[in-house]
């Protein structure tokens, strides 16, 4: 008496399918990245400090990351509360800064302030920031480039 199962291949070949309809659900069901990143494309270390209406829609700022040359840094992870994004950074090598005017409060040290708008009464420094337009997208890559190469680009 032949079993049933006995066709060669056949107890395999299912569970193949099987094991490939559980790798596709696998890879569908992982989340996409967001992320807001600084790639430093120049030859220095630079810090880096960062604005942005949260979520609440209040202002924070966040800040001293520093970020090795010719290296990505990851500064705000999941996707982005805010279409417009504030960044200043520092050459701690070379001196110098990319810096704009939009105003915002830093202090020397890491920090993360929330929605301050007289930054010396408050004992802070105010500091200029320039804007990325984020576009809404729930991830954004900013480079810093040499002022030479423009200063700053989007992604």
């Amino acid at each position: 008496m032949r079993s049933r199962l006995a066709r060669p291949g056949s107890a395999q070949a299912c569970a193949a399918l099987a094991c490939a309809a559980l790798a596709a659900s696998v890879v569908i069901a992982v989340p996409a990245r967001a992320d807001l990143k600084l790639c430093n494309t120049t030859t220095n270390r630079v810090g880096v400090a960062i604005g942005y209406r949260d979520s609440a829609g209040s202002l924070t700022t966040e800040g001293w990351w520093t970020v090795p040359a010719q290296t990505c840094e990851t500064l705000y992870k999941g996707p982005l509360p805010s279409r417009f994004w504030y960044v200043h950074a520092i050459d701690y090598d070379g001196g110098g800064e990319w810096a704009g005017q939009a105003y915002m409060c830093t202090v020397d040290k890491a920090f993360t302030i929330r929605t301050s708008t007289d930054c010396s009464k408050q004992g802070y420094n105010r500091t200029g920031f320039f804007e990325v337009d984020a576009q809404q997208k729930p991830d954004w890559t900013i480079r810093l480039t040499d002022p030479s190469e423009g200063g700053a680009k989007d992604r």
